[in-house]
């Protein structure tokens, strides 16, 4: 592949390519029964989320009530209408990381990132999240980046653990150009 070919598949599409794209999604899909959920997935892997005008085209193109396309969205806890981060942090709240300072540590990475659960980096970088357990309650308290679990996690680690993360994309987009 020759580097122009290689940077234009780096660059990302335009949010008009991207509904292009869903156009023809929505296109080969709109006679298949059961389409909604494989194009919704397919957007959502295309948009990084489902914005509203993105339902609204799903819910025209398949000819279905926006109300269907709204609800199924909810219901189903891996579509998501907010944007994601780049990372994904979730912090374990189980017994035995709550006890020994999961909480915490939740506060600090509310504080670093200036957003709540649920919410995203403006950068969009980071996204945060809470879950039960990571299986490493033996070293809580535990947080999880991505794949990356991290053990016995102090609060006041937290800038060096999302510092590994800011490094890696800097190393990736420096390699890129």
């Amino acid at each position: 592949m020759d580097n122009q070919k290689k940077h234009m598949c780096l660059e990302e599409a335009s949010e008009e390519e991207l509904l292009q794209r869903l156009d023809e999604v929505i296109a080969e899909y709109k006679e298949k029964p059961g389409a909604l959920i494989p194009v919704l997935q397919i957007a959502q892997a295309m948009f990084g989320y489902l914005p509203e005008k993105v339902l609204k085209k799903i819910s025209l193109g398949l000819n279905k009530p926006y109300s269907e396309v709204a609800g199924v969205v909810s219901f189903y806890s891996f579509f998501s209408t907010q944007p994601k981060g780049k990372h994904m942090i979730r912090v374990c709240l189980g017994t035995a990381c709550y006890v020994r300072g999961g909480k915490e540590v939740l506060q600090a990475l509310k504080d670093k990132l200036k957003i709540d659960v649920g919410e995203t980096t403006k950068d969009r970088l980071f996204s945060l999240d809470v879950a039960r357990c990571f299986g490493a309650c033996g070293l809580a308290p535990a947080i999880m980046v991505d794949s990356d679990v991290h053990q016995r996690v102090k609060p006041a680690r937290i800038q060096a653990i999302l510092d590994q993360y800011i490094d890696k994309d800097l190393e990736a987009k420096t390699a890129n150009k």
